[in-house]
């Protein structure tokens, strides 16, 4: 590669500001910061370390179909949002109503359209999220009540599988169909 093609910016800048007649002088503390790098990966890092919570979440965007208990009313479909093992949070359609700070709520998990498992959770928030028209429900277990067991065993599995879960982008073919 020969010299001749490689731009050399500090005799650039050397030149132009020989050219400038007016120099400011800036005084030390009003200099500007050099710019930083700053690594992603660590960045992500430091914010899930800070996160306020206690116990990791798995994200459940549309997995299973979840339901909620309401009295004189019967099922209402819920999407779950995410689960830990201290909780969970679903979201309901801003027509569907909100549930109030405190209020205990039956919930359902169905595995397909009729095995489920059922289980008890206390709203601690409610928040509306209007890009989306929903209203997100955070809730925290009832430890002790119906089905303890059988929810912990199903976080452990959401946990396991979400890990290594792929999107089909139907690139894997069937061959010798035909045959």
């Amino acid at each position: 590669m020969s010299q001749d093609n490689i731009i050399d910016f500090k005799k650039h800048l050397e030149a132009k500001s020989s050219k400038s007649t007016k120099t400011v002088k800036r005084p030390r503390a009003q200099a500007p910061d050099p710019a930083l790098v700053l690594d992603m990966t660590a960045r992500r890092s430091e914010m899930l370390l800070s996160e306020r919570r206690e116990v990791r979440r798995t994200i459940l965007t549309e997995f299973v179909g979840a339901f909620v208990i309401l009295p004189n009313l019967g099922l209402k479909k819920v999407a779950l949002y995410d689960i830990s093992e201290n909780g969970v949070a679903f979201d309901l359609n801003e027509n569907e109503g909100r549930f109030k700070k405190g209020e205990e709520v039956a919930m359902r998990v169905y595995l397909n359209h009729k095995t489920y498992f059922s289980f008890l959770v206390t709203m601690k928030n409610a928040q509306y999220i209007e890009d989306e028209c929903i209203s997100r429900h955070g809730g925290e277990f009832v430890k002790g009540s119906v089905n303890d067991e059988a929810l912990y065993h199903f976080i452990k599995f959401i946990e396991t599988v979400s890990a290594s879960l792929e999107t089909d982008t139907g690139d894997v073919m069937v061959s010798n169909l035909n045959d």
